[in-house]
């Protein structure tokens, strides 16, 4: 019993969000709002012939990267090849991140998710700045003969590097942004090539970078925060890599002083609404309630398909009400 305790436990954990498709999954538009990744965020993709900025947040926990899963999936099946990673996962550290580590972190998936592409134009970069990188990347690299392999393991030692060593981070830092502009035409260049070559016949390319929305406010000394420097401020460089690019984003952006501001920059933000169980006056909402225990249901029957839920499971159908409720003094949204 103890074992199926721990994988029904398990499912719920919010940082194991369901791939595409996933019978788990339980559709709660109706009790969202009528917005939807696919047909909103991604039609505006498929109908662009332009590349395309978009952002997307909501609270933690909402479902955004199970969201994200099944627009990566749509797209694919419009002729779509998508990288989708997630930033803190590998590349970097919430806690402490500049729009360089991004930039970083994307060139490393582009070289890992696309291996058909000519790489020239990055493995060139790299000879050109060498000389200031082989001691951070601590690797031997001859420039004779640099393979895509090795030019990815130089990426992959840097966004390491930043993620877990915060000696080197500052000196990485250091030495590569006054190149971030040679570096995204090298990055460019190699998208280019990319659309050419995309696997499995695929004609189109989009990124997804995921768990932006995970990084903690900072105000710095200037009154400007950390959030301002990245999206805002460096909103030239994110806009440019030429292909479609979703970021997720801090909700607390989106709501900020500096709303007016993102919308301008890059169109509106989808955000996706939590599930409302709740009104505001205590009272609960039984359409929302009941989603949520369909949620439960469909994630406690994976592990054990012929035991009743609220019987054999749980003590009774009210701690399964329970369990979707807020806490007392809170209310959904």
């Amino acid at each position: 019993m103890s074992d199926l305790i721990n994988k029904i436990y398990n499912s719920f954990d919010p940082a194991r969000p369901l791939p595409a498709g996933d019978p788990q999954y339980v559709d709660c538009r109706s009790v969202r709002g009528d917005e939807d990744i696919v047909s909103d965020l991604g039609k505006r993709i498929r109908n662009s012939d332009q590349s395309t900025y978009q952002l997307y947040t909501g609270h933690r926990g909402s479902g955004k990267s199970t969201e994200l899963r099944r627009l990566q999936k749509s797209l694919e099946e419009h002729g779509f090849f998508v990288v989708y990673f997630e930033a803190d996962e590998e590349d970097i550290d919430p806690q402490n991140v500049e729009y360089i580590d991004i930039l970083l972190a994307c060139t490393r998936r582009f070289l890992k998710d696309i291996r058909s592409a000519n790489a020239t134009p990055i493995q060139n970069w790299l000879r050109d700045r060498w000389v200031e990188l082989k001691d951070l990347a601590q690797m031997d690299v001859s420039f004779d003969k640099i393979t895509l392999e090795q030019s990815l393991s130089v990426f992959t030692k840097l966004t390491a590097s930043i993620r877990a060593e915060p000696t080197q981070r500052a000196k990485i830092r250091d030495k590569v942004n006054p190149h971030t502009t040679t570096l995204l035409q090298a990055l460019n260049e190699f998208i280019a090539d990319a659309r050419l070559h995309l696997p499995n016949g695929k004609t189109k390319l989009a990124m997804i970078v995921d768990n932006l929305d995970r990084i903690p406010i900072d105000f710095r000394d200037n009154g400007r925060s950390n959030h301002e420097e990245i999206f805002l401020d460096r909103s030239e460089q994110l806009k440019g890599l030429d292909c479609h690019m979703i970021y997720t984003v801090p909700i607390a952006l989106v709501y900020s002083r500096w709303a007016n501001e993102v919308q301008a920059i890059y169109g509106k933000t989808q955000i996706l609404p939590m599930v409302m169980v709740q009104q505001q006056d205590g009272t609960v909402y039984p359409e929302g309630l009941a989603k949520l225990r369909e949620a439960i249901q469909r994630r406690v029957q994976t592990h054990a398909p012929n035991q009743a839920v609220e019987t054999q499971i749980f003590d009774s159908g009210e701690t399964v009400e329970r369990l979707a409720l807020p806490m007392e003094g809170t209310f959904g949204n």
